[in-house]
């Protein structure tokens, strides 16, 4: 059983940083792919950032791309969520999610590709 913990969110400033983490645990995660999906109220699940656990490979919404940023640590079975120059339009809760991934560098966009979802941390930024 995949079990999924997010940690992090909170009320920051317009401008300022936060850093998620996802703590996964149930089985190896070695051929998995772990993303982070935000969802504002009234909105869709929306991918943010996505990585490989075997290669680091990585995937960013575009708009997000130079803010935001994706790493793990093997070791530790985290995946992190670096948020810099946060923005009130960034609000939302974030959702760390895994499936198992196809190939080695496919990384799926959309929510319904992923199995296992953790239960979401608030982040909420202020203007």
């Amino acid at each position: 059983q995949v079990q999924l913990v997010e940690s992090g969110g909170g009320l920051v400033q317009a401008g300022g940083s936060l850093r998620l983490t996802c703590a996964a645990s149930g089985r190896p995660f070695n051929n998995y792919v772990m993303g982070w999906f935000r969802q504002a109220p009234g909105k869709e699940r929306e991918f943010v950032a996505g990585i490989r656990w075997s290669n680091a490979n990585t995937a960013y919404a575009d708009s997000l791309k130079g803010r935001f940023t994706i790493s793990r640590d093997n070791a530790q079975n985290t995946v992190y969520l670096q948020m810099n120059s946060l923005k009130p339009e960034d609000t939302a809760v974030y959702y760390c999610g895994s499936t198992v991934g196809n190939g080695n560098l496919y990384i799926p966009l959309v929510a319904r590709e992923y199995a296992y979802w953790g239960q979401g941390t608030q982040v909420t930024v202020s203007s």
